[in-house]
């Protein structure tokens, strides 16, 4: 599927066969967030950052993780070949409805509490974009937590764990503690099932 993407010639000219090929040029994170921020900093020595200006309401019967993406690196797009903009988002999906991200204590609460002992889909999208068009990636994530207990909840909902992400529980924290099992791409990019 993503042949293309991959390919190293010298005429592909899509950002990641750039990259691959060792093509000098500016890495844009079209992101505000701190985790992702964290995380590009340990692949790559230098990047520039651009908050993007996008509506992060999920909208239902959509599929916002790739929307967002390609908004998210379209909206500080670049107007050179020497920059590629990267944008990521994560959308957790339990029996076709979309979660977001918490607005306050009582939402966070709820949330987990429906996705307590429950199974549900968590989608990472990340697009990369030049001035030559924009390549997209999606992985999906089966995600199965324990039953949590009110106590568990309002522990968890004392960090600042949830605030800012989908679903209202990062797995990379605390809340890694809550999962029962895991299919599919783990932070590293690999398959897993644990």
């Amino acid at each position: 599927m993503f042949n293309d993407v991959l390919d190293t010639s010298e005429g592909n000219s899509s950002p990641v066969s750039a990259l691959l090929r060792g093509v000098l040029m500016t890495l844009v994170l079209a992101s505000s967030s701190p985790r992702r921020r964290e995380l590009l900093s340990t692949l790559v020595a230098q990047f520039d950052i651009r908050s993007p200006e996008i509506d992060e309401i999920p909208h239902q019967g959509s599929h916002r993780s790739i929307m967002s993406t390609d908004r998210d690196a379209e909206s500080v797009k670049a107007l050179s070949s020497e920059q590629i903009n990267l944008g990521a988002d994560t959308t957790v999906v339990l029996e076709g409805q979309i979660i977001g991200k918490p607005s306050d204590v009582d939402e966070a609460r709820w949330i987990l509490g429906r996705l307590s002992g429950k199974t549900h889909t968590v989608y990472t999208a990340v697009a990369l974009a030049q001035s030559a068009g924009v390549d997209t990636l999606l992985s999906a994530t089966k995600v199965t937590l324990t039953q949590l207990s009110q106590s568990a909840i309002d522990a968890y909902l004392l960090s600042d764990e949830p605030w800012d992400k989908a679903g209202a529980y990062g797995i990379q924290g605390y809340a890694g503690a809550f999962v029962e099992r895991i299919e599919g791409v783990t932070r590293g990019g690999g398959s897993a099932t644990v």
